[in-house]
């Protein structure tokens, strides 16, 4: 999306490899086709039988490893990754991850996190009673300080009951002096993938696109409450629960992942196209041509112009050496960032009436901005098309939308949200078209898919957020027939 879903900063992209000799600069490899998941800080820690090395710092992969010999000094086998967004309050470099931990059993292990655990606040409090010291703010560290005070024989045996502790979504990469573990929340909520090396080294990553990256094949999907455990020996498959209900987020599809990662089976460049194809069924408009915002809506922008018969063109150019803007803590930054980064093709969009797709609707505020530039450039009019539905409600499993204050469409009409962005139409996917685009990934009632944000369906209890949920609702009203999974 453009600037404004730039307020969706939780998503973070993990990396892990085991048994390769250059182990770290995979995972670097790796991690740079994951910098879409996160661009506040980076980190990797090595193993080299059982002697653990750590760098982490804030900013991109590359301005983090900008000296090489930082990779070279990271020495060993293996190896795990993070690059992380940051919430509010939690922009300093100790909550940049992997984490280090100490254990009475296994002496030292790391951990990386991707997600967002709707009863940290009440873990927290049970550790902070129990006398630990936490060496940071954010959620990421409560597994380890479960698995290194738990009361449980052996590591494994600790992991599991402290993974049974938490909620909310999750999927950890650890890794102790002798092996890598991958755990997946027991609905799945994020992607995380196994591939294995030429050479047999495996690896777990956040999306297939980094397979690709160093050259893994693709192996299978960790599935909701599984443990995947590597040593030298293999990989062993074991769960934590059984108790397992696949609800993917579905903004992975929509935005979050690479157009070239499949996840679950599904292409998600082939996925948006499909979002725009069904977008423009349900709301057509005559037009001169299609643009999509560069770069994560062409793929539905192309879908769009399949479908409808208009042609497609490259109206909009997004230079790629300007950061993206939802790191920006404020608006006005935000809006000079897309003003930095977006230009118009005014020989495109000169007397034209223009189709604009994009896949979201946050603020309105970029949006606004977009419009306002192509009509600047000529446009006769500029009718915006979002391939997906309208976001309306907060999210508490890994992505930071945990009020609705900022969320246009939970405050406005569609009718006036149209007037506020200054476009001459405008119109979402429904949640059925966007169930559709997507596939069914199983027979549930849900698809295997969470649309929370956008219907209210919940699938799991909301724990410490449900206080905040409740005043939403009140202040509101528009939660009326919102269900809450049991």
């Amino acid at each position: 999306m453009p600037a404004e879903i730039k307020g969706l900063n939780e998503e973070c992209g993990l990396f892990g490899i085991w048994g390769a000799s250059d182990a770290a600069q995979l995972t670097y490899d790796g991690l740079h086709s994951l910098q879409h998941r996160g661009q506040e800080g980076a980190g990797i820690v090595s193993n080299d039988q059982g002697q653990f090395y750590r760098h982490r710092g804030l900013g991109l992969l590359s301005e983090v490893f900008r000296d090489s010999e930082t990779i070279h000094q990271l020495y060993g086998s293996s190896a795990i990754g993070h690059v992380r967004y940051a919430t509010a309050g939690n922009h300093g470099v100790e909550n940049i991850q992997p984490m280090l931990f100490t254990h009475d059993e296994v002496g030292e292990f790391a951990l990386a996190h991707n997600g967002n655990l709707t009863n940290a606040d009440t873990i927290r409090g049970i550790l902070r009673d129990a006398g630990v010291s936490f060496q940071a703010t954010s959620d990421s560290e409560l597994l380890g300080e479960l698995v290194a005070t738990s009361h449980e024989t052996g590591f494994i045996n600790q992991l599991k009951a402290s993974l049974n502790q938490i909620h909310g979504g999750f999927a950890y990469l650890l890794m102790t002096p002798h092996m890598m573990v991958a755990a997946l929340d027991p609905n799945g909520f994020r992607p995380l993938v196994v591939g294995e090396m030429p050479d047999g080294a495996t690896v777990i990553c956040s999306e297939t696109c980094a397979l690709d990256q160093v050259g893994a094949s693709f192996v299978r999907d960790v599935e909701p409450g599984e443990l995947i455990i590597v040593t030298d020996d293999g990989m062993t498959i074991d769960h934590f629960t059984t108790d397992t209900h696949l609800a993917l987020c579905s903004m992975e599809y929509i935005y979050f992942a690479r157009p070239d990662s499949i996840i679950r089976g599904i292409s998600v460049h082939e996925a948006r196209k499909r979002m725009g194809a069904l977008v423009a069924r349900e709301n057509p408009v005559k037009a001169d041509v299609v643009l999509g915002v560069p770069n994560s809506s062409l793929s539905a922008a192309i879908g769009y112009a399949q479908e409808s018969g208009i042609p497609y063109d490259m109206g909009m150019i997004k230079n790629q050496y300007v950061a993206r803007t939802f790191i920006e803590p404020t608006q006005a930054k935000r809006d000079r960032g897309v003003s930095m980064k977006l230009s118009v093709v005014k020989s495109v969009v000169a007397g034209k009436d223009i189709v604009l797709v994009d896949d979201s609707i946050v603020r309105g505020t970029t949006s606004k901005y977009i419009v306002r530039l192509l009509k600047k450039a000529g446009a006769k009019s500029v009718h915006v098309r979002i391939a997906s539905p309208a976001l309306k409600f907060p999210c508490y499993y890994g992505i930071d939308i945990q009020t609705t204050k900022e969320l246009i469409a939970a405050n406005n009409t569609i009718p006036e949200i149209c007037t506020q962005i200054e476009a001459d139409s405008l119109a979402f996917l429904s949640v059925p078209g966007l169930i559709k685009a997507i596939g069914d990934l199983n027979d549930a009632e849900n698809h295997g898919l969470c649309t929370a944000y956008f219907d209210g369906n919940y699938p799991t209890p909301l724990y410490d957020y449900q206080a905040g949920f409740d005043a939403e609702v009140a202040r509101l009203g528009l939660y009326e027939g919102a269900n809450i999974g049991d």
